[in-house]
């Protein structure tokens, strides 16, 4: 497909709905352990991709595959904060570091083979395994970005909402104040970038950290 290796295309589209997969059904699960039913009742604490994909962000993640560019995304979890326990800062800080730590712990099981030393497996799989993780380090690291609706932003508010200060409530109520534009910050962000690889480039050097540290390679 445009010159694309239609095998590791078709890699590249698992290791990305494995990776949402996990993520999403993370965030459902931890949002349960902390007191909120809501994604639980929907069935979304599953690992059954078709419940957690977004019709749109599926597109997108096959236009991403394909031309390298974009971003795809599943369905969000859907989540009360006034029923998690810790509060609903702290808590949904909790429930948003959940799916960013599922991705880090999946990439750490797929590395298993490269740290075994078990590279007499078929280079075909070892190539899905390696593309796969990461696939997860690099959704982890992306979702950890503090913009609105990255997990990364429910994270800063966690924090913030665990720091007794007044400035730290003056921050966090300023930051909620803007959230509505957050979707349209990270779209301009992610154009921007294609130009001027400002944002690639902060997140290149954590994403080998974690590669080096995870897979060894």
């Amino acid at each position: 497909m445009f010159g694309l290796d239609l095998a590791r295309f078709a890699a590249i589209i698992i290791a990305v709905l494995v990776a949402i997969d996990v993520h999403e059904c993370c965030h459902a699960w931890v949002a349960a352990q902390l007191g909120d039913p809501t994604a639980k009742n929907l069935g979304r604490v599953s690992l059954n991709p078709i419940v957690h994909l977004d019709p749109l962000g599926t597109l997108m993640i096959f236009l991403t595959a394909i031309t390298g560019f974009g971003i795809g995304w599943g369905k969000p979890v859907p989540v009360n904060p006034n029923w998690l326990r810790y509060g609903p800062l702290r808590g949904m800080g909790i429930v948003s570091l959940a799916g960013p730590v599922a991705n880090l712990t999946t990439a750490a099981v797929l590395a298993i083979p490269f740290r075994a030393g078990l590279l007499v497996l078929p280079g075909s799989v070892l190539e899905f395994l390696l593309i796969a993780a990461m696939v997860n380090i690099g959704l982890a690291i992306f979702n950890l970005i503090p913009i609105p609706p990255l997990d990364g932003y429910g994270v800063l508010l966690g924090i913030l909402g665990s720091i007794r200060a007044p400035w730290a409530y003056r921050w966090s109520y300023g930051l909620a104040r803007y959230e509505q534009y957050g979707p349209m910050i990270l779209l301009l962000v992610i154009i921007g970038d294609r130009y001027i690889p400002i944002f690639s480039s902060l997140m290149y050097p954590p994403y080998m950290l974690l590669a080096q540290l995870i897979l060894g390679v």
